[in-house]
């Protein structure tokens, strides 16, 4: 089974062919990332525009990548949520157009499941890719740390799954651009703040975890208050001076230390929580997908802590990807998961799990 899958969700517009749930054929990714650096963050109404100026020059080269046509192809999966409105509405009305006019199966595909799936992957002759020699097996604990998502799931089996905790405001992404913006740090911030961690000392400020009622649940807004107290204090300025105005006032070190300890802090906040869902559960795998899956003290910390392998994939197929889209979509294919309606798909952007 070929399933092409399709992913706008934010600012990459990516598509990619997917073999059988774990053979990956292609897998191309347009971002506009360049377009929104000068504003510090994602602007909905650009990514939007960029996604129509890409999406068939893309889903094309999918194809053309995956050396197959249309007749090889036996489904199309696209997300549908969750991320910003007008971004899900190109890739959806894509989908849905093409599902149409090349009679195609649609499967509709929430995009943070999707994260957990692109670790199924584990054989592909496309070049520069380090993929996983086995798929996790079941009961598996996922753990879900994006720009916009920080979850925690139990899956007793495909399409079987439990959330046992996630965040009550940022993300850990986020919380990461947020302090990288802080510390004046390039865009996007969280690969910044990573490389600007690598020099510092990360004991070089105490700043806190948050304490939830819920066991499995995550908090990043304090901590990420913490950081600028801290600098403020560091650059002896009030609590009403301009955050925007901080960054020029610290040297690197500062930066790098500032870096370091948030990191440290932000990473085991999100350890402490799979190292004990982990002795609750006892998975027999534990994966972690998203954007912030490619950060490497987070890989380093599970591996520390935890007494079996994590798995994880490719650092390409960590952030948005139609890999992990098609992927699933083998899944919902093979369980024989309902169809979408290509007539009345619509896009869901505060989808959860």
């Amino acid at each position: 089974m070929r399933v092409l899958g399709i992913e706008s969700s934010c600012d990459e517009t990516a598509a990619a062919v997917v073999e059988d749930g774990k053979r990956l054929l292609s897998n191309v990714v347009a971002s506009s990332m360049d377009l929104h650096a000068q504003y510090g963050g994602v602007v909905p109404e650009i990514a939007a525009r960029s996604h129509i100026e890409s999406i068939t020059p893309v889903v094309e080269q999918a194809l053309t990548d995956a050396d197959c046509s249309w007749n090889e192809i036996d489904a199309i999966a696209v997300t549908y949520g969750a991320g910003l409105g007008g971004c899900l509405l190109v890739g959806v009305m894509t989908a849905r157009t093409l599902a149409i006019t090349k009679d195609k199966p649609l499967y509709a595909i929430n995009h943070v499941e999707g994260h957990v799936y692109a670790n199924f992957l584990t054989e592909t002759t496309l070049p520069n890719y380090t993929l996983p020699p086995q798929a996790p097996s079941f009961p598996l604990l996922a753990l879900i740390v994006s720009g916009g998502h920080s979850q925690l799931v139990l899956f007793r089996n495909h399409f079987d799954y439990t959330l046992l905790g996630q965040t009550h405001d940022d993300a850990i992404g986020e919380a990461f651009d947020k302090v990288a913006k802080i510390l004046g740090l390039p865009y996007p911030g969280g690969p910044s703040l990573s490389k600007a961690a690598e020099r510092g000392n990360d004991k070089s400020f105490q700043f806190p975890k948050a304490q939830l009622d819920g066991e499995y649940d995550y908090s990043f807004s304090g901590p990420k208050t913490a950081v600028l107290r801290a600098v403020q204090r560091l650059c002896d300025k009030s609590y009403d001076f301009p955050s925007f105005k901080l960054a020029e006032l610290l040297n690197d070190s500062q930066k790098a230390d500032v870096a370091a300890s948030f990191q440290r802090v932000a990473v085991e906040t999100i350890v402490d929580k799979t190292v004990k869902a982990f002795q609750e559960f006892s998975p027999a795998s534990v994966v972690i997908g998203g954007g912030v899956a490619a950060n490497t003290e987070l890989r380093k910390q599970l591996s520390d802590r935890l007494p079996i392998r994590v798995h994880y994939t490719d650092p390409k197929l960590c952030t948005d990807n139609g890999a992990m889209i098609a992927t699933l979509g083998c899944f919902t294919a093979s369980h024989k998961r309902p169809f979408a309606d290509p007539y009345s798909l619509d896009i869901a952007p505060h989808l959860s799990m």
